[in-house]
Parts: structure tokens; C-alpha cells; sequence
């Protein structure tokens, strides 16, 4: 720093102000720090300044699974976002979801030295007490039921299932299946949950529960399965995924989409307008759950922010060409 301050002809206070982009510097002195700094190959020790500061300007992120679109494009956002606000993120996948693993993965974030934690955490464990997190970190939580103990952000996953259900239901369709997500998964159970009040409701009864795993293959095998089912005219898949599986499995076996069945998603991942037919779907703000994530572990930071509670982002429906009224009812032919 002494070496940029003679070389730039001012003080290593103005150097500092500069590095640490502090405001009350003219714009021509800063630029002959900066060129001065570049010159010498300076750059600010970070570690130096974080220990000064009492902050490392860096969120950690501990997360399940990588292999569902919604945690990617959750991660994707958080990043976004922490970046706009000058922080760095550090992501610690955990591979198996049990006490010990989640402590582990604190413990070796610490070191990493962050100054708080988002977990994506999408298995029933906080909600059923199996996991406890660490109370002297400041932490918050995406995709789980644990509200009343933790900060929570989640998509609004039980008002964009009823929309989903409800505009089905409005085309003419007398009752919709449902293709679930995982057992384990806290949304695959709100969606699962929302789809048979919304039945319930509305007065018709819930057709048998049909399970995938969020993959396309696994809404492929359900596809095959209700295809045989002529009275299955509508089905809500729990992802958009699922539904490609479906849409090829009712393609194969000669039921017209959305003519003879209407088929409806969740997530609006990029690719949904291009499948065929273009998916009508339920469009999740990944981004603005990364913002109010990022948002609520900042508020954290400088105590100002709720100390448990969930902040829901809404849904909305898209629709497109694969959902339509329901097939007219076939004329009995005479004996």
C-alpha cells in the first residue's frame, strides 16, 4: 500500500479509501490510484480487511441435491443476487441428509469463514426435528416447513397448485390426477396436499395418487399407466419434467394432448414453451426467491430482520396448448 501511495502521490489513507471503495475521493485522484495499482500488481488483502471488519462478505450455501431444477435455479439466484450486494457464495453440497452431515457442514463452513447460511433444504427433516441447526449462525431456509422455528423463504407452492387444479377445473374436466413428486420432498407434499383440498373443495373426489420422482423418465412410466385409463382427462404433474415424460408416454400410446387429455406442470423451466405441445405450467420466481433469500440473511446479519417466520413468493399460471375442455362424451350405439 506504501508502494501505491508513492507511486500515486498520496496517502496510504487515500490509498486505503480507494481499495475499500469509500466515497469522499475525487474522481482524478481515484484513477491514478487505480492506475498506480495496476501497475504494481497490488491487490487488497481481503482476509486482512475481513478481520478488521468482522466480516468475510461471503454467504454460505449448503444444499441436498443438485439434481432437481429447482435447487439449481435456486442456487442460481442466490448467487445473482449476493453478487449484486458484494458477496461471495461458497456452496458445501451435503450428500446424505442426516444430524451429523448438516453439523459437518457448518463446522466446515466456519472455516471456509462465512458470515451466514442459506440452506436449500427440500426432505422433511427440519419439520420432524431430526435436524437441528446451529442457533449462534445466521441461517436461513429455502423449500421447508420449519416456519415456526427458522426464517423460511419458499414458493408459494400450495396457492400455485390450487390455480393449477382450479383452471383445469374450469376448462370442464370432472376431476384431475396427479403425478407427485418424492415422498421425501416437502414440496412434492404441499403440492400433493393443495391438489386434493382444491378436489375436495370444488366437491369432486381425488382420483388414486400416482408417485414419480421428478424425473421425466418416472412421469413417463405414470404416463403409460394412466394412458390405459380412459376417464383420466386431466393430469397436474408436480413438475414440468414429469409432464415431458407424460406428454411422450400419451403420444406413444394414441392419446391426443391436449384433445383427448390435458396436461398441466410446475416450475416454467425454460424449455416448457418448446415442448409439444408448449406446456401450460406454473411459473415458479426462482430469482425472486434468491433475492428475498439473500435479502433475509443480510437483515439477519445486521439484526433487523425476522427472527423466524415464512416469506412466500407467489406463483402464476402460463397457459399454453396442452390444456383444453375435455373430450365430448361418445354417443351410446343402439343394440
Amino acid at each position: 500500500m506504501a508502494d501505491v501511495a508513492r507511486l500515486a502521490g498520496v496517502s496510504s489513507q487515500t490509498v486505503s479509501r480507494v481499495s475499500n471503495g469509500y466515497a469522499g475521493v475525487n474522481e482524478e485522484t481515484r484513477e491514478q490510484v487505480l492506475a498506480a495499482m495496476q501497475e504494481l500488481g497490488y491487490r487488497p488483502n481481503s482476509a486482512a480487511r475481513a478481520l478488521k471488519r468482522g466480516e468475510f462478505r461471503t454467504i454460505g450455501v449448503i444444499t441436498f441435491s443438485l439434481a432437481t431444477t429447482g435447487n439449481v435455479r435456486t442456487l442460481e439466484a442466490i448467487a445473482t443476487s449476493a453478487a449484486h450486494e458484494g458477496y461471495a457464495v461458497t456452496l458445501l453440497p451435503v450428500a446424505i441428509p442426516t444430524q451429523d452431515e448438516v453439523r459437518g457442514a457448518f463446522s466446515r463452513l466456519e472455516e471456509l469463514a462465512v458470515d451466514a447460511v442459506i440452506v436449500i433444504m427440500e426432505v422433511h427433516l427440519l419439520d420432524a426435528a431430526t435436524i437441528q441447526l446451529p442457533p449462534h449462525v445466521q441461517v436461513v431456509v429455502v423449500d421447508s416447513d420449519a416456519g415456526e422455528h427458522y426464517t423460511v423463504v419458499d414458493t408459494d407452492q400450495a396457492g400455485g397448485t390450487r390455480t393449477a387444479v382450479r383452471h383445469l377445473l374450469g376448462l370442464g374436466h370432472r376431476t384431475v390426477w396427479h403425478l407427485a413428486g418424492p415422498e421425501g420432498s416437502f414440496a412434492a407434499q404441499r403440492r400433493t396436499d393443495a391438489w386434493r383440498a382444491a378436489l375436495t373443495d370444488a366437491g369432486r373426489v381425488p382420483p388414486e395418487l400416482v408417485r414419480g420422482d421428478w424425473s421425466a423418465e418416472s412421469g413417463y412410466r405414470a404416463g403409460l399407466e394412466l394412458a390405459a385409463l380412459d376417464e383420466c382427462t386431466a393430469v397436474f404433474a408436480a413438475n414440468d419434467q414429469m409432464a415431458l415424460g407424460l406428454l411422450r408416454a400419451f403420444h406413444e400410446r394414441g392419446r391426443r394432448v391436449p384433445e383427448d387429455v390435458s396436461v398441466i406442470g410446475f416450475d416454467d423451466i425454460p424449455e416448457a414453451s418448446s415442448f409439444l405441445p408448449p406446456l401450460t405450467t406454473v411459473h415458479q420466481d426462482f430469482a425472486e426467491v434468491g433475492r428475498r433469500c439473500v435479502a433475509a440473511v443480510l437483515s439477519k446479519m445486521r439484526h433487523d430482520g425476522p427472527e423466524r417466520g415464512t416469506t412466500l413468493v407467489p406463483t402464476r399460471l402460463v397457459p399454453r396448448a396442452s390444456t383444453a375442455p375435455p373430450p365430448a362424451p361418445q354417443p351410446r350405439r343402439g343394440g
